[in-house]
């Protein structure tokens, strides 16, 4: 396991600073090592490591979703009000259309799996987009308009909205009833992932409180292990109450971080920030490496050029549905074309479960996961150097 972290920290970070110098995102170079060492290229990672992989890549995204919520303020996000609600579901819903019309003319599949395919392909990748826009958010650039924080909000909600899709889809598919209760648990899910997670950031902040009081400060350091185990409870939370009611354990952990920038003092918070910050340059080169190595590329020689073209047509719907979501707002066309590039990354969400539809013997299984397989080697790079490339660019930097 040791040699395995070594390769994963080592190579990833050697091969995302060669990527940096060259203006190309990191994120590239850290895939890419995690392919290239994958069991199914150069099988250089031990089992043990890749046993755990789904732990480890969900550790790393709630360290930048804890970063997010202390970079998040909400009442720019109240200001943005309708557009973010609306992109937390209608891409992903213009999306899964684009496969339900295309997919089986292009790739011979029946109507219910080609919405199994778009359930797994239309969800936007967080580990990819949440870091930029919080580092967007950081740097005050289209913050004035709340754009990156509009983005953030919206990319955390769409995947509740598709996993639950996605489970729907699948017991259709294996000839399973479903029922009008099965989509309440979308709603469901997101509200009270937000109310756990808020009561929780307010027992947070009341602890941080009372020892401050009692002449007993807790240091920075240790309130970071706090949040982060915390944040923990929250994710097994969510596999815990799944047999009784559906919580969003992502949206948990936002809110969180959220309530806790807002009560805590000032200064606390940005120190916090701080520190959640340097642990995410080791988080992010395990949450992409192991990425990389989740992925089989042997399934994109069988994909085929009509895959390649599905994706792209899909691409197409979601842009569309991203338009509509911008409808009477005040932001400029460059504005409206940067949030289109910002939700085109799909990875963690294609990742863990575009296999899913193999494993459970569903004649599209193969075909899904060599699309999910095309889709997150070419629109994480797209995404990513599409927003590096633009953001700048594009939105406009608030002084204030």
């Amino acid at each position: 396991m040791l040699l395995s972290l070594a390769i994963i920290f080592l190579v990833g970070l050697s091969a995302a600073a060669i990527f940096e110098k060259i203006g190309l995102p990191r994120i590239i170079g850290m895939l890419g090592v995690g392919i290239a060492v994958s069991p199914y290229v150069l099988d250089l990672l031990d089992e043990s490591v890749l046993g755990i992989s789904t732990e480890l890549r969900q550790m790393a995204l709630i360290i930048i979703l804890i970063k997010a919520g202390l970079s998040l303020n909400l009442s720019d996000l109240k200001k943005v009000g309708r557009p973010a609600v609306m992109m937390s579901f209608v891409p992903a819903c213009f999306e899964i259309a684009g496969y339900v019309i295309f997919a089986p003319l292009l790739l011979g599949v029946s109507y219910i799996e080609a919405a199994v395919m778009g359930a797994v392909l239309s969800a936007v990748s967080p580990a990819v987009v949440v870091p930029r826009m919080v580092r967007l958010i950081e740097e005050k650039y289209g913050t004035e308009k709340s754009i990156p924080q509009m983005i953030l909000a919206g990319a955390s909600c769409d995947d509740v909205f598709v996993i639950v899709l996605f489970s729907t889809f699948v017991t259709m598919a294996q000839g399973g009833s479903v029922k009008a209760v099965d989509f309440l648990n979308i709603p469901v899910s997101i509200v009270l992932g937000v109310l756990l997670g808020a009561v929780t950031g307010l027992c947070i902040c009341f602890l941080f409180e009372i020892s401050y009081k009692h002449n007993n400060k807790i240091r920075n350091s240790i309130k970071v292990i706090v949040m982060l185990g915390t944040a923990f409870l929250l994710m097994s939370a969510e596999t815990l109450a799944k047999p009784y009611a559906a919580v969003s354990g992502l949206l948990a952990v936002v809110a969180m971080a959220c309530i806790v920038k807002l009560r805590a003092d000032k200064s606390v918070s940005l120190r916090l920030s701080e520190k959640f910050g340097k642990l995410w340059i080791a988080a992010e080169v395990i949450l992409f490496v192991l990425v990389g190595a989740a992925v089989d590329v042997r399934y994109t020689l069988e994909a085929g050029a009509f895959a390649l073209l599905m994706i792209f047509i899909a691409l197409a719907f979601r842009a569309v549905g991203v338009v509509v979501c911008m409808a009477g707002t005040k932001l400029t066309a460059k504005e409206r074309l940067f949030c289109i590039i910002a939700y085109l990354p799909k990875a963690t969400v294609q990742a863990a479960i575009g296999s899913v539809p193999l494993s459970l013997g569903l004649p599209c299984g193969k075909t899904v996961l060599s699309v999910a397989v095309l889709a997150i080697l070419i629109t994480a790079p797209l995404g990513a150097v599409g927003i590096d490339k633009t953001s700048h660019r594009i939105l406009q930097k608030c002084n204030s």
